[in-house]
């Protein structure tokens, strides 16, 4: 019993920093989103200090970098939070700058087109799933979604111009 209240302290502790932190950045915005492909996770970070990581769910083939258009898969690579879409089909919307000039070439090489419209936005409006049961699935077309409470979030505290790394 004690340590399921010991538990139960430390994740009520744990939320309110991460709220804490979230709170603090009012006055100033988040200066990097990195993504961890292979954990899922999507980190914000301010001065280099991390601020919080979301779960997230990414294209139906999320191993290796976005080659074509249709691939279902999430680029890798170093990109800019270059716009932000308050009326996205799925909630709200921040945009990734892909493709970059290395993939236009890559794509190119291929023959094929590279695709776009590659964004992090909030859940399908359709989805049966709740916010939560919806995160542990794979189900974007090469996006990274995260649930529309988290996205309000995110819209806060990220700008366009902020950079954004996408890792294996």
């Amino acid at each position: 019993m004690y340590l399921v209240k010991c538990f139960i302290l430390l994740a009520i502790f744990s939320s309110t920093l991460a709220q804490a932190s979230i709170s603090q950045l009012a006055n100033s915005k988040v200066d990097l989103v990195v993504v961890n492909k292979s954990e899922s996770s999507m980190s914000i970070y301010h001065e280099g200090q991390k601020i919080k990581t979301y779960q997230i769910a990414m294209g139906d083939a999320p191993q290796g970098h976005k080659l074509k258009e249709g691939d279902q898969r999430t680029p890798q690579g170093r990109y800019i939070l270059d716009y932000k879409k308050s009326d996205s089909a799925f909630y709200k919307s921040i945009h990734i700058s892909y493709p970059n000039e290395e993939d236009r070439l890559r794509a190119n090489a291929l023959g094929v087109s590279p695709g776009g419209m590659i964004m992090i936005h909030g859940q399908n409006p359709n989805s049966s799933l709740t916010p939560e049961q919806a995160q542990q699935y794979n189900w974007t077309n090469g996006c990274i979604a995260v649930t529309n409470k988290e996205m309000d979030e995110l819209w806060r505290v990220i700008e366009e111009g902020t950079p954004i790394e996408i890792w294996p």
